[in-house]
């Protein structure tokens, strides 16, 4: 975890990249789960058997849950001291170039990519690209919009 003593240390990152979160494996049970609390139980996310015979050769874990994965992945790779506070902003792009499926390992690159001020804030652009163990092509890029204040 790269840790940042003050919101402007954190904004001389800008281009860098901040780091790795920890891997997490996407489970069978996390999908159905996800499944159940969005209503979207189409067959490539919760039917393993026919999944198996699908395009992907197993069941996919849902675009969504990926993104649902964002902050924490966030949280294990950056933290910036003397804030008052942190929220989500909102996402500019979100793309899904490969799916994810069951039983892999992700993990979340950050980088810094634009810090602007905001008469709320300073106003953090993040893109997070979420990637698969063992393969190359991204789960997910994202195009993150974090606010912070500065506890000073």
């Amino acid at each position: 975890m790269r840790t940042f003593a003050s919101l402007e240390e954190f904004a001389a990152a800008k281009g860098e990249t901040l780091g790795h979160s920890e891997w997490h494996k996407i489970t069978q049970d996390q999908v159905n789960t996800f499944a159940d609390a969005t209503g979207d139980h189409q067959w490539i996310h919760v039917d393993v058997e026919r999944a198996a015979s699908g395009p992907f050769g197993s069941t996919i874990a849902h675009g969504y849950l990926t993104v649902s994965l964002l902050p924490v992945m966030m949280m294990e790779t950056y933290r910036i001291e003397n804030l008052a506070m942190g929220i989500n902003y909102g996402l500019d792009r979100v793309r899904f170039p490969s799916p994810v499926p069951t039983g892999s390992l992700v993990r979340g690159q950050a980088t810094l990519t634009d810090v602007k001020q905001t008469h709320l804030g300073s106003l953090a652009h993040i893109r997070i690209r979420v990637e698969i163990e063992g393969q190359s092509k991204a789960a997910c890029v994202a195009d993150t919009l974090s606010l912070f204040v500065s506890a000073s």
